[in-house]
């Protein structure tokens, strides 16, 4: 079974809910952290789909090129990593055009994916959908079927699905839940992969391929860089951002060993 590794490409600080406009003071680490997880796909000759985050494709140009340049795919995790529902269509519309056109002009491809920052397509903002489409993005990679206080559709379809009609078609690939006692568990990766005991994500994720299902599997680079700063932060933000990254990386290595991946847009078909 093929199955979708994906990676939202961003530095620390990024996916913590610090204003994009307090960015400035904080270190980028994007570069080395992004190069060793590079280096971890490499060893199995493993290609991904990168959601790059357009504040750090200006930034890092080069790395945009680097992955392009490797094989794997490029796709748009909007530019400021403002939850989606906290923006007004049209600042939604500009941000994505924005980093669409910058990501294109540096793969030398068309963008075709998107992943919202913190999954925040809720039912708050289904109206980004249509936007989406509208952009050319041809499947979206957003919509969580669980509930958490940022993000979540509970009762959303888990499995790849069409989204509208005719020019506003989109396939929507539900990031990766397993079902347990009646409930939808999270178990796509992120913080649910440096949680869990590795046994068990290879055990939900062998009974979903079973199933006849792919996963979509994600993390970010800087979970690979456990040195990265410790600031003070909201304790429900901090449990989670910083728990056990030290397991990152050994972990990783036994998944890309067990488990078969490529881009999103592959496991998909889209053209």
């Amino acid at each position: 079974m093929l199955n979708a590794f994906t990676v939202d490409f961003e530095d620390w600080y990024q996916g913590l809910e610090i204003p994009h406009t307090r960015w400035a003071g904080f270190e980028d680490r994007i570069g080395p952290s992004g190069r060793r997880l590079l280096d971890l796909l490499g060893e199995t000759g493993t290609r991904a789909t990168f959601f790059v985050l357009g504040a750090v494709a200006e930034r890092h140009p080069e790395l945009v090129r680097e992955l392009a340049g490797l094989g794997h795919e490029i796709a748009t995790h909007g530019w400021s990593h403002t939850l989606v529902y906290r923006l007004k269509p049209e600042e939604f519309r500009s941000e994505l055009t924005r980093s669409v056109q910058l990501l294109e002009e540096l793969a030398g491809k068309p963008v075709v994916g998107h992943r919202a920052p913190f999954f925040s397509i809720t039912r708050e903002s289904l109206w980004a959908l249509e936007i989406l489409a509208e952009t050319g993005i041809r499947y979206d990679s957003s919509i969580y079927p669980v509930w958490n206080y940022r993000y979540g559709i509970a009762g959303a379809p888990r499995w790849p699905h069409d989204i509208g009609k005719g020019a506003a078609a989109l396939r929507e690939f539900p990031i990766t839940t397993w079902r347990f006692l009646g409930r939808n568990v999270p178990v796509a990766g992120g913080a649910y992969f440096r949680l869990y005991p590795y046994a068990l994500t290879r055990h939900a994720y062998r009974s979903i391929n079973r199933s006849g299902q792919p996963v979509a599997f994600y993390i970010h680079p800087w979970e690979l860089d456990p040195g990265h700063p410790r600031i003070a932060l909201p304790r429900r933000i901090a449990a989670t951002h910083y728990a056990n990254l030290g397991a990152t990386e050994p972990r990783l290595r036994r998944l890309l060993r067990d488990f078969t991946f490529a881009p999103m847009r592959e496991v998909l078909g889209v053209a």
